[in-house]
This record gives C-alpha cells, sequence and structure tokens, in this order.
C-alpha cells in the first residue's frame, strides 16, 4: 500500500475484518487494531518509503503484525519518553504494553520488517502493566538501543 496517512485506516480496518473471519476473540482484535495503526503510521511517518506493506500470521497461541517498509530511514524504531503535552511519541509505548514481544528484522531485499507478537487469545493477553520479564525488543542488527522500557527490580 502507499506510505501515507491513508493507508493507517485501511490496515486498521483490514486487519479487523480478517481477524473476526478468523473468529478472533474483541480483545485480540482492539489490541491488534492500535497496534497495527502503531506501526503502519510509524513506517508511514519515519521510514521515507513509498511503499509498505501489511502481514498478520496466527499459529501456536501467537498474533504476529508485521509491517515492511523500505528502511529508508537512518534509525531503527525507538521507544520514546515523551513529555505529558506532547501530542505524539506514545506509538511504541502502546505496542509494548499490548506485546508479547516486538522487534525489527532486515529483508532480503533493502527494507525492514517491524513487527509485533501478541496472545491469540484474551485470557493470555498482557496487561499494560510493565513486564520485568519480557525480553527488550531486539532487531537482527543487534538490541534495540533503548534498554528495557521498564526499571528492573
Amino acid at each position: 500500500m502507499p506510505a501515507t496517512p491513508a493507508s493507517v485506516g485501511a490496515a486498521r480496518r483490514t486487519v479487523r475484518a480478517l481477524l473476526t473471519s478468523w473468529g478472533t476473540g474483541e480483545e485480540v482484535r482492539d489490541n491488534a487494531a492500535v497496534v497495527t495503526s502503531e506501526l503502519v503510521t510509524n513506517a508511514v511517518t519515519h521510514s521515507a518509503s513509498e511503499r509498505i506493506a501489511c502481514r498478520l500470521h496466527s499459529a501456536a497461541g501467537r498474533l504476529r503484525i508485521e509491517v515492511e517498509d523500505q528502511n529508508r530511514a537512518a534509525a531503527l524504531p525507538t521507544p520514546r519518553r515523551p513529555d505529558p503535552d506532547d501530542q505524539s511519541g506514545r506509538g511504541l509505548l502502546l505496542v509494548e504494553a499490548l506485546s508479547r514481544d516486538w522487534g525489527v528484522t532486515g529483508t532480503h531485499r533493502s527494507g525492514r520488517v517491524v513487527w509485533a507478537e501478541l496472545a491469540a487469545d484474551a485470557d493470555a493477553a498482557p496487561s499494560a502493566a510493565p513486564h520485568p520479564d519480557r525480553p527488550t525488543p531486539h532487531s537482527a542488527e543487534g538490541r534495540s538501543a533503548h534498554g528495557p522500557l521498564f526499571p528492573q527490580p
């Protein structure tokens, strides 16, 4: 799809429709829609791509959302710590809160895939509370430079 703001809503609606057809519960659909919106928004806003792709995979109790861009940006996606009055900068914090894991991998082409894995059923879904045992998001190029999102005990 084109890397334009209109693609964010289109991806979110498509993910919802697909997950509904798979019989996925409402809470998981809602979480997947938020994660999809944030990953696609980041690709549109920060990757300098002309086109992006969004894919879903479901296996072994996990739902994997992948957004592939053309990797024209200089930096890896990294969660920010926005001030309370900032209008943006919370997308990857939401992805972190709603996902079991997320990260970045390169592709065999010149792009990259930013992915997130969610529990496929609401009973196993993470809460928005800190997860000290969750691995820090990572990429094929090494661990993300931001370190753990939440302080370790």
